[in-house]
């Protein structure tokens, strides 16, 4: 199988804003949105909070649907939402991500390992509006590992399932 998608954002941030702040208050680390990021095999995005984490880890790249963040824009009435809000690092045109849970996939000449949701946490009712926690059970985006590293720059691609 193959989808034809663009990618639309790819956000890196150096710090962690919810992890670990638990009745602490959340912080305000700058998120950057570069036309391309470098994907190192097994370790993560270069200049990400996540690179390095743990030795394989789920999370070393994730991606968010492009059309999930405009149903939130929709449903809860913050047109001026912004896509780095959820904080993942690609937000993507075209995809159905559930279906690539448990599957590898290429993209761009880089592979990776689609791993399971990347769950909403209950900050993102602070991060996006009351109830957008529960409204994104399902849809979340995509924890994924990278198989193959290389360069992935914003723009269209081809996605394909690898054997």
């Amino acid at each position: 199988m193959e989808w034809e998608i663009e990618l639309v954002h790819l956000f890196v941030s150096e710090g962690h804003n919810y992890v670990g702040r638990h009745e602490k208050g959340s912080l305000d680390h700058g998120i950057e949105d570069p036309d391309v990021i470098e994907c190192v095999a097994g370790r993560g995005i270069r200049g990400d909070r996540y690179f390095d984490h743990k030795d394989n880890y789920k999370g070393q790249i994730t991606f968010f649907d492009y059309g999930v963040y405009e149903a939130v824009k929709r449903e809860f009435d913050v047109p001026g939402l912004a896509a780095s809000s959820f904080r993942r690092n690609v937000v993507v045109k075209g995809l159905s991500l559930p279906e690539l849970v448990g599957k590898s996939f290429g993209l761009q000449g880089l592979e990776f390992e689609g791993v399971e949701e990347a769950s909403p946490c209950y900050w993102m009712n602070e991060a996006a509006a009351e109830g957008v926690h529960e409204f994104l059970k399902g849809v979340g985006g995509l924890r994924a590992r990278i198989l193959v590293g290389g360069e992935l720059q914003k723009g269209p691609g081809m996605v394909s399932l690898l054997p």
